[in-house]
């Protein structure tokens, strides 16, 4: 596999990530509870395969630089959604929503630029 079909992997996978986190965020905003553990599970693995791939693309060769700034604020994003199911979601508490909408528009602003990076690059 060439990096621009894992950098394209990657970002479908991200994408992928994003619907499951729209029905979270649904969950959290609408009905003012957390969304089920499972669908942040499913959301919490579907985004490490694409972060790691991601990752492997730009330590194995050159990517475009939009998709390892997209690596970087995807990683940021995922320091945030581990802090929230771990130090929220497990414990019962309703995430905050400052650091829900802080990990949305990291997450999306990553994801963007991994894709263009993707298709352009």
């Amino acid at each position: 596999m060439n990096n621009i079909t894992m950098l394209q992997s990657a970002s479908i996978l991200l994408l992928l990530t994003a619907l499951g986190g729209l029905v979270m965020a649904a969950v959290r905003f609408a009905r003012k509870v957390n969304p089920p553990s499972w669908l942040a599970m499913a959301h919490g693995f579907l985004a490490a395969s694409g972060l790691t791939l991601l990752a492997y693309a730009g330590l194995t060769d050159r990517v475009h630089g939009a998709a390892i700034a997209g690596l970087v604020l995807l990683a940021a994003a995922a320091i945030g959604g581990v802090t929230m199911n771990l130090g929220y979601h497990l414990a019962g508490k309703l995430l905050p929503v400052w650091l829900l909408s802080l990990h949305i528009a990291l997450a999306v602003v990553g994801t963007l630029l991994v894709a263009w990076g993707a298709w352009a690059g």
